[in-house]
């Protein structure tokens, strides 16, 4: 079956038609389909009906081996020509999805990963301060509202940032990153959650809790930022 000749291959006239050559590459692909033969091995027939039917299918691909082999080249040199040819496309495909991968990247990058990594930053970096000032009197209306406020607009962030999650699916080989942007939202949604609670009873401990999540979450962050640079090296390698 795997004759070198794609119209051996396809047990067709080099006259033959579009149709004819389609019809003949869908009888063969079905007589040879592995669910038919679970107990012979198919593979290289099947390779070659697919490489025989590529080849006919294209207009230009033909023409171009239909001169070949008119010009009395050896099946031998329309081989080599050909596999240079593949070879040659093999390359190009490759370099474009290697590009088109990078270009992606590089978008998810600029549009979700830098401004998700600065708005996570401008939730966790004013907690301190916030929980240092409110200390100085739990009680006072100002100290906290001025609480409530950063605890609302912390909110907010969120939000954003979730909704920047969404906007551009990741790319595979940021999986792990977004893994950890994720989880990293989640801890932080908790960690506000609970020291959403202290205005409402002055309870101590569901600051310490939030605070504790806050912590997980900036392990996250820095896992996440980890990820990143290992992506960043192994593309400048």
């Amino acid at each position: 079956m795997a004759h070198l000749d794609p119209y051996q291959t396809l047990d067709i006239s080099p006259q033959a038609s579009p149709d004819q050559i389609k019809q003949a590459y869908r009888k063969l692909a079905k007589q040879y389909h592995p669910d038919r033969n679970p107990d012979r091995d198919t593979h290289a027939t099947i390779t070659a009906i697919n490489a025989a039917y590529e080849l006919l299918s294209d207009p230009q691909r033909r023409s171009t081996y239909d001169r070949q082999r008119q010009g009395g080249l050896s099946d031998q040199d329309i081989r080599d020509r050909a596999e240079r040819t593949a070879a040659a496309q093999d390359r190009y495909r490759r370099r474009a999805t290697g590009k088109a991968h990078d270009d992606a990247l590089d978008q998810w990058l600029k549009g979700v990963y830098r401004p998700l990594d600065r708005q996570i930053r401008e939730i966790m970096k004013p907690l301190r301060q916030e929980i240092n000032a409110l200390s100085g009197d739990p009680f006072d209306d100002d100290l906290m509202a001025a609480f409530e406020t950063y605890l609302e607009r912390s909110r907010t962030l969120l939000d954003r940032g979730r909704s920047l999650m969404r906007s551009h699916p990741n790319p595979p080989s940021a999986a792990a990153a977004a893994a950890h942007l994720y989880y990293c939202l989640d801890r932080l949604e908790d960690g506000l959650d609970e020291m959403g609670y202290f205005p409402l009873n002055y309870d101590d401990s569901r600051l310490n809790d939030g605070r504790e999540l806050f912590r997980i979450a900036e392990g996250l962050r820095r896992d996440a930022r980890d990820a990143i640079r290992d992506l960043d090296l192994a593309r400048s390698r």
